[in-house]
């Protein structure tokens, strides 16, 4: 799931703060644009994580009206790259295999929880 959010960025001492202005608990600054871009879909990644619902995004021209002396940039964010990367917590999962199968795989000393996940993945192309 993709989301795209304007946020509003503007100079205070030697940092960027950034806001989003339809997600009031999601704000950040940096000190280099590069470093508040990034620390912009970091504190958008954790004010979404976990809810299903999601604000509606204001448009971008109508906030540079609401907000002329800052610059509007949009934060994209993919949700499930960001959830797959901070929440990676594994589980137990057991699994029935052929019993010839598992004795050839042991004998090769092969990891049956990566090659599970490896051929999901692949399955699931994530």
């Amino acid at each position: 799931m993709k989301l795209v959010y304007p946020a509003t960025f503007e100079k205070d001492g030697k940092y960027l703060l950034v806001k989003f202005p339809d997600i009031p608990e999601a704000f950040t600054q940096g000190a280099t644009i590069e470093e508040a871009y990034e620390m912009a879909e970091e504190v958008l990644g954790i004010a979404l994580e976990d809810k299903k619902d999601f604000p509606i995004a204001s448009s971008a021209d109508v906030l540079q009206k609401s907000f002329p002396d800052k610059t509007i940039v949009l934060i994209g964010i993919d949700l499930a790259a960001y959830r797959r990367k901070y929440h990676s917590k594994t589980i137990r999962k057991n699994v029935t295999i052929p019993e010839w199968l598992a004795d050839l795989a042991s004998e090769e000393n092969i990891n049956f929880s990566q090659t599970l996940t490896d051929a999901l993945k692949e399955k699931l192309r994530v």
